[in-house]
């Protein structure tokens, strides 16, 4: 099969840095990562390690990891659609600012962030505040590029359709620095049918555009289409399956854009709560291979035991 560009969420912690994250995408034999860059639930961040961020650079030159296709993901905290406290939106607004102040340092060029949920102001307030957001943030004309994520609908979530994000897109002010990431549970749990990925990429095309379209989150869905709960499910365990996982992941129209996995983590026990198992590197080998593996989950724990 062709090498497309394939990786997965993977950690980051001050004690290892960049570093870490790299070892840990090569023991998934991936060829990008996506990370946070700290705990995605506040806003504490330690200091970046300058030497070790280029140990971590040598380190993905040596096999192979263009850091072009590496990406940030914003912490899920930031909320710029919501204004009713302005005070917390602005803070929120200079938060992301410094996200893109260490994305540079990291030298990531793209950071995925969650378009925000409304919570009661309305869709086409939510879209503006999160446009005024990103015009204070993308002051600069060249630096980081933001992807807007699709979302799935949950609560008061916006940015669930294209038009949604084509309203955001029209009205950031510097269009070089905005692109958008599309997650595969999230547009099917919106009602995209991506059994027919071309057609969604046409859609895509004729409301946005495809020069737009900055990366992919590859997840199945837990639910079926439409359903707006936003569950991600293990690759080919979805209702979105492997067959139509593996025709998005190998599409001629997407196959320069990096493919990240964000599946859950196998429990230790079938009906067990510790999800501690990462399923990346079994995930990864089956849509390298063309090939479902039915038994996927219980290899990854007798894998890791």
């Amino acid at each position: 099969m062709e090498n497309i560009i394939l990786g997965s969420h993977v950690s980051y912690n001050k004690n290892e840095g960049l570093t870490g994250s790299v070892k840990e995408t090569l023991s998934y034999n991936a060829n990008t990562f996506m990370f946070y860059t700290g705990a995605p639930q506040n806003t504490f961040r330690s200091k970046i390690d300058e030497e070790n961020v280029k140990n971590a650079q040598k380190l993905m030159k040596e096999n192979n990891i263009d850091i072009k296709n590496v990406i940030i993901h914003a912490p899920y905290i930031i909320n710029l659609a919501n204004n009713k406290d302005e005070e917390k939106w602005k803070f929120t607004v200079n938060f992301l600012k410094e996200e893109v102040e260490r994305a540079k340092k990291f030298g990531v060029n793209k950071i995925v962030l969650h378009p925000g949920s409304h919570v009661g102001l309305g869709v086409e307030k939510g879209l503006e505040n999160i446009a005024n957001g990103l015009n204070l943030v993308l002051t600069e004309e060249e630096g980081p590029i933001i992807c807007l994520e699709t979302m799935a609908g949950k609560g008061t979530e916006v940015g669930t359709d294209f038009l949604q994000l084509n309203q955001i897109i029209k009205n950031v002010k510097n269009k070089k620095r905005i692109m958008v990431c599309i997650d595969t549970c999230h547009i099917y749990d919106a009602g995209y049918d991506v059994s027919n990925f071309d057609a969604v990429l046409d859609d895509f095309d004729e409301v946005i555009g495809l020069d737009k379209l900055g990366c992919i989150h590859l997840n199945d869905d837990k639910n079926q289409m439409g359903s707006h709960k936003d569950r991600h499910a293990n690759i080919g365990f979805g209702t979105i399956g492997f067959e139509n996982i593996e025709k998005i992941a190998y599409n001629p129209r997407v196959r320069k854009l990096p493919l990240i996995l964000e599946t859950p983590y196998v429990s230790k026990e079938k009906d067990g709560t510790d999800r501690s198992y990462p399923p990346y590197k079994f995930e990864i080998e089956m849509i390298r291979n063309d090939k479902f593996d039915k038994n996927m989950l219980t290899e990854i724990r007798n894998y890791y035991r």
